[in-house]
């Protein structure tokens, strides 16, 4: 069974940063393909980033391209988000999933498994 749970979020002023993490309580990590999503206000669940099962291979959205960094350790059981330069449209609930296929703009109905959320503000 997969069960997430986020931390690591806050407020920020624009340009500072904040790691995520994301922890499963489970056994079968290492078994799932891993992905953020965020939710602002008013605004669908879109997709942030995605990683393989063994961490090679990321996917970005194009806003987020070269500033965010996904990566895992499957000894921990945890995903993380490096979110660096950060300005006000990032503000949003980030929220991390499960699932089976990796790649670039996942649709959030391709994902199996979803934490709580961990709010992001920037604000100054």
């Amino acid at each position: 069974q997969v069960q997430l749970m986020e931390s690591g979020g806050g407020v920020v002023q624009p340009g500072g940063s904040l790691r995520l993490s994301c922890v499963d309580s489970g056994r079968t990590f290492s078994d799932h393909v891993m992905a953020w999503f965020r939710q602002a206000p008013g605004k669908e669940r879109e997709f942030v980033a995605s990683l393989s099962r063994s961490g090679a291979t990321p996917y970005y959205a194009d806003s987020v391209k070269g500033r965010f960094t996904i990566s895992r350790d499957n000894a921990k059981n945890t995903v993380y988000l490096q979110m660096n330069s950060l300005n006000s449209d990032d503000t949003a609930v980030y929220y991390c999933a499960a699932g089976r296929l990796a790649g670039y703009n996942l649709s959030p109905i391709e994902l199996d498994y979803w934490g709580h959320g961990a709010q992001v503000t920037v604000s100054s």
